[in-house]
């Protein structure tokens, strides 16, 4: 694949992948029993010669602040697979996150820029599945890059699809510091991330991520967060946002092919009414 920008996707990632990779989170579909709430999360992808299959997202959540139990609840992500190169640059992938969502996806790279297109279902707990399209565009260079990206809702009538969401970003590069900005949900939302890494030998970094509601003239969140690897096959993880919350994890490899993390959060507020812990447990085998 060429060395270029890579994806709209990619703007920001370093930061999100400190501040949110790894911790618990429940998917729009889920399944209840009693106070028991679950899923199953099985994903797999890769090319032609590589396939990495991961089980992961098995934690424990709260179910109400007025319970003393805690609620058992397992992730299910998806299966995708993946063709190295269809022709030079060009890429084909398949996606199904089972029971969330399946699309095809067609990707482009080049030396300065970066194409993405993909069709498929979208599902949610009480609409159901929606069929959905998505086009993002990236150009620039590994140190300034440009983006934008387009969500539309297909179903029902020509007149009535909607565009679900125009988003835009640029990202600013160096081998330590990745700033980045971009405009959420039709450019009502503003969010700004910035990623510092402190010694890459020990994967040492920190992030922050800022966002800002431009309709109501307010900052709507603010989290910070670190890592840390005390040893090569041992990850840390911290954050902490505006409203309270405090998450950590604790990831552990065996081998270059299986680990596991053990993730939690607490809230901290005063005024939140589901004060329990949240305690996470993943496995992913690649």
């Amino acid at each position: 694949m060429s060395q270029g920008p890579g994806l709209y996707f990619d703007i920001g990632k370093k930061a999100r992948d400190v501040l949110h990779k790894g911790y618990a989170q429940q998917p729009p579909i889920h399944f209840n029993y009693r106070f028991l709430n679950w899923n199953l999360d099985l994903s797999c992808q890769g090319g032609i010669r590589e396939l990495w299959t991961s089980v992961m997202e098995r934690f424990l959540c709260p179910t109400s602040a007025h319970k003393n139990f805690i609620s058992h609840c397992t992730s299910f992500d998806g299966v995708s697979v993946g063709v190295e190169e269809l022709v030079h640059g060009l890429r084909g992938l398949f996606t199904c996150n089972i029971p969330d969502s399946g699309k095809l996806e067609i990707q482009h790279f080049s030396r300065f820029s970066g194409f993405s297109a993909s069709i498929g279902l979208s599902g949610e707990a009480e609409k159901g599945y929606n069929p959905v399209a998505n086009i993002s565009g990236h150009i620039g260079t590994r140190i300034l890059t440009l983006g934008a990206n387009l969500a539309c809702d297909l179903s029902g009538s020509s007149s009535a699809r909607t565009t679900n969401n125009l988003n835009a970003g640029l990202s600013l590069n160096s081998p330590y510091l990745v700033a980045a900005a971009t405009l959420h949900d039709n450019f009502q939302t503003l969010k700004g991330s910035c990623y510092f890494e402190v010694n890459p030998l020990t994967k040492t970094a920190i992030a922050a991520e800022v966002k800002y509601d431009l309709a109501d003239d307010e900052t709507t969140g603010v989290t910070v967060g670190a890592q840390h690897a005390l040893f090569s096959w041992t990850l840390l993880k911290a954050r902490l946002n505006n409203n309270g919350k405090v998450g950590g994890l604790i990831q552990q490899k065996f081998g270059t092919k299986f680990s596991i993390t053990v993730a939690g959060e607490i809230n901290l507020n005063e005024k939140a009414k589901e004060k329990f812990p949240k305690v996470g447990v993943s496995m992913a085998l690649k």
